[in-house]
């Protein structure tokens, strides 16, 4: 992927959990603000410097499983799946992830072997 391709898939995943709570609370009778439910650990995050960590994998196939490992470790974890309207041919094609926002003790063994990107 481009350099800017690579920044604007990444800023998708930094927001998929909160676009994805927006939706859930818009879907409610009457929307407000108030009625978005966060956890202790989102509240904690956006009090403080919206942490990011990025890193990478090696390919398709073990962004897949860095996904599903932190899905299957009760973690928050949001798989992007370009539509391929300016690389890829068209082909929908995954991205990146984003797990959390978590407290960095649960990423332990999820993301911990990868390199920093």
């Amino acid at each position: 992927m481009r350099r800017g391709k690579e920044i604007a898939q990444g800023s998708h995943a930094s927001m998929a959990w909160m676009a994805e709570m927006l939706r859930d609370a818009n879907l409610r009778d009457k929307f407000e603000p108030s009625c978005v439910l966060l956890s202790s650990e989102q509240k904690e995050w956006l009090r403080g410097a919206f942490t990011k960590i990025c890193v990478q994998v090696n390919s398709e196939e073990e962004l897949r499983q860095v996904h599903e490992n932190a899905q299957r470790s009760g973690l928050i974890s949001h798989l992007i799946i370009d539509n391929g309207a300016t690389e890829f041919n068209g082909v929908k094609t995954p991205t990146c992830c984003a797990i959390g926002p978590h407290q960095s003790e649960k990423f332990e063994g999820i993301t911990t072997h990868l390199k920093l990107y």
